[in-house]
């Protein structure tokens, strides 16, 4: 009974573990780099896992806000990637430092002129974007995932305060109070807010690069296969143990 008994706990254990940590980090997200403060700049990050083993993911296309439209949005080039900012006219003009923005950018698309995002891997698309919502906690934006055999995901249902994460849920940015001055991070630095947006973009080149290089790339979504199939071994060893123990039982 014992043995019967520690089988089926390890059986138990390589299921859950499998369950847990498969679908943990396969959605399309979005991380700021540090923070992204209200009325400021930031630079965010769409992070970009391949869910398949027999395709690449070759193209993404998120669509901005227009409840809160960004009057800038500057994508960082990204080697392997052709990234195209598309802009609409406003119904309502936006102040921008001082001048009249009567249009802005509703979605950037990157498509992949290489392999593109290669199964085991995930890639980052940093833009700068700017200035943010002062009357807004979060952005929701909404994004297409295209892979090399014509499949296309929709990342583009809402997720709502009190409900279960949907299958697709859409890529939220939270955002951040401004600091007690008024401003937002890095505005008491005197450096300008297109200064700070600039240097976060550069930082953010230089971070993506430095994951590239140390072979980090496909880190997070390796992570969770391990623990599967580290969870399926113990599984089935405590399977196999109780099978022998019952044999001896028997024999004895």
């Amino acid at each position: 009974m014992k043995a019967s008994r520690i089988a089926a706990v390890g059986a138990v254990a390589g299921i859950a573990v499998l369950a847990l940590s498969a679908p943990a980090f396969a959605h399309v997200s979005v991380q700021p780099e540090g923070e992204a403060a209200k009325g400021g700049y930031a630079v965010v990050n769409f992070k970009v896992p391949n869910e398949r083993d027999d395709a690449s993911t070759t193209k993404l296309e998120v669509t901005f806000p227009t409840d809160h439209p960004l009057a800038s949005v500057m994508p960082q080039p990204i080697a392997g990637w052709d990234a195209k900012v598309t802009k609409s006219k406003l119904d309502k003009p936006l102040e921008m430092h001082g001048k009249k923005i009567d249009e802005a950018v509703t979605k950037v698309t990157w498509t992949a002129d290489g392999k593109g995002i290669e199964p085991g891997f995930f890639q980052k698309f940093p833009v700068s974007v700017g200035t943010l919502p002062e009357d807004a906690d979060e952005l929701v934006f909404k994004a297409l995932q295209t892979y090399s055999n014509k499949e296309v995901v929709r990342w583009i249902e809402v997720p709502e305060e009190g409900q279960e994460e949907p299958d697709f849920p859409a890529p939220v940015l939270a955002l951040a109070e401004a600091s007690g001055d008024g401003h937002s991070h890095g505005a008491s630095d005197g450096k300008s807010e297109d200064a700070k947006s600039d240097e976060n973009t550069e930082n953010a080149s230089a971070e993506t690069t430095a994951t590239a290089a140390s072979g980090d790339s496909g880190g997070t979504d390796t992570t969770a296969r391990v623990l599967g199939i580290v969870g399926i071994v113990v599984g089935a060893a405590g399977v196999a143990y109780g099978v022998l123990a019952g044999r001896r039982r028997a024999d004895a």
